[in-house]
């Protein structure tokens, strides 16, 4: 029986910088983590030395020690754990994306579906105070009919290491599209209250990560050269969704251009803008009360911790004191508008989706 969150005994498979990241909000939070399990044994040893807990090389030694675990791993190996532990009816928070193709993704939401335990997709941006804000004037009908999402997720330069997993389409599943178009395409649906998607149009493209002259600055990762690079590192699309609703995407990890994460949300009685990672955000309407005029009005919040509000989340719906955010079957649209564009940009026209059935 888990009452509190002090119940909950979690456990979490990849141990990498994610898996810490994670690690340390959930001690925080008070949920007693149990364990960790990664397949590379410094890994293991610099998670248990930092975290006094036991650590295995099988997530099944794992699996019987706790009740809910977090899967921080390479997009590949999402399905192996994540399906393992909904057979064991233990609550889940699985990292972004669902799965590294629309039909590992489908097998994860079938087990989930399946499953007696708590699932979550670590969609943590949905958890950002501006983000909330915006949400909320929409629910409310401040913006009126919200028609239309501008999601831009754009980068100057940050590749997340060339030559690591991010790099390789048969462990990462892509690259740009599938690291930051999964969580602007996320975005751009949940504020438009995920509408069935109906038609997709974009173009991926790959032009700096290949190059021996890359000017590299910054990446989450050393630079190992080009030599295996074989993923997107832009994207552009065109989504159009039921009743006539639709986004405009741009995401990058490289490109000639200011980098951006203006996100616009478009409606019939105002507009909201926001930079998704700065927190900057205004909203922008017209009235003729008085005299006809423009209005453009400047909204401050605090930052907050997103990773930390989605756990709270996750960990409050186990316990029954939330109905969670960011459920499978969101996310399993997500990847299949992902794999959409990649069909689309391949074969060069507009792919159709059925009622969001994932892309076979």
């Amino acid at each position: 029986m888990i009452d509190t969150r002090s119940d909950i005994k979690a456990g979490i498979v990849g141990l990498g910088n994610i898996g810490q990241y994670h690690a340390e909000r959930l001690v925080e939070l008070g949920v007693t983590l149990a364990g960790g399990m990664d397949v590379s044994a410094e890994a293991r040893t610099r998670f248990a030395r930092r975290y006094d807990v036991d650590v295995y090389d099988d997530h099944d030694e794992l699996y019987d020690t706790i009740n809910a675990v977090i899967i921080t791993t390479p997009n590949k190996y999402h399905e192996e754990y994540a399906v393992d532990a909904f057979e064991r009816n233990l609550h889940v928070l699985l990292e972004k994306p669902l799965g590294h193709s629309t039909e590992s993704a489908q097998r994860i939401a079938d087990a989930a579906a399946e499953s007696d335990g708590v699932s979550m997709v670590g969609f943590n941006n949905r958890f950002a105070n501006t983000v909330r804000i915006v949400k909320n004037r929409i629910e409310r009908g401040t913006l009126g009919d919200v028609t239309h999402i501008e999601a831009n997720y754009v980068r100057r330069r940050g590749i997340p290491g060339r030559g690591s997993w991010f790099t390789r389409r048969n462990i990462a599943g892509g690259g740009a599209l599938i690291d930051l178009g999964v969580h602007a395409i996320d975005l751009a649906l949940y504020l438009l209250g995920y509408p069935p998607v109906e038609e997709v149009n974009g173009v991926t493209r790959s032009e700096f990560g290949d190059r021996e002259e890359y000017a590299y600055l910054e990446m989450w990762a050393d630079d190992a050269g080009p030599e295996g690079f074989d993923v997107d590192d832009s994207a552009t699309a065109f989504i159009r969704c039921a009743g006539n609703r639709t986004i405009s995407l741009e995401v990058a990890w490289a490109t000639n251009r200011p980098a951006t994460h203006e996100f616009i949300a478009r409606g019939t009685d105002a507009a909201a803008r926001f930079d998704l990672l700065e927190g900057d955000l205004s909203v922008y309407s017209a009235s003729k009360a008085g005299a006809d005029h423009l209005e453009d009005t400047t909204i401050e919040t605090r930052h907050n911790d997103t990773h930390s509000d989605e756990q709270r989340a996750f960990f409050d719906q186990i316990v029954g004191n939330g109905d969670g955010d960011g459920t499978i079957d969101e996310a399993l649209t997500v990847q299949s508008v992902i794999g959409a564009i990649y069909e689309s940009s391949e074969k060069g026209h507009t792919i159709t989706i059925d009622d969001r059935a994932p892309i076979e």
